[in-house]
């Protein structure tokens, strides 16, 4: 059996890829904050809840605003690291075998 076609197709889509991995990680880290925001807000309550309402309402905004975003600023290059640690050739395909787990655990969840 010939693989000739198949390790094409690997390097191919790797190369068509390689140029987005910095949108690649966004994506990713961005998809589980959204499928996993609601266990982190729900901590949030529970830790701000003793407090007046004006106090866990500002709190809560400063974290959803500027909390989150500095988190995917932060965790995004180290995501594209780990993409780039993948060996070349399967690097193409471990991009869309994540989004189709990320997809697996939103449905999971019931965000689908």
């Amino acid at each position: 059996m010939d693989f000739s076609l198949i390790w094409a197709g690997l390097a191919k889509l790797t190369d068509w890829l390689s140029s987005y991995y910095s949108q690649v990680a966004m994506t990713i880290v961005a998809t589980m904050f959204i499928v996993y925001g609601d266990v982190v807000n729900k901590r949030i309550k529970k830790l701000l809840a003793p407090y007046h309402f004006i106090i866990r309402t500002l709190a809560f905004v400063l974290i959803c605003a500027f909390g989150y975003g500095a988190l995917i600023l932060f965790a995004t290059p180290h995501v594209k690291l780990l993409i780039l640690q993948i060996p070349s050739l399967y690097r193409g395909l471990s991009v869309v075998l994540m989004f189709l787990l990320l997809g697996y655990l939103a449905e999971n969840r019931r965000y689908i």
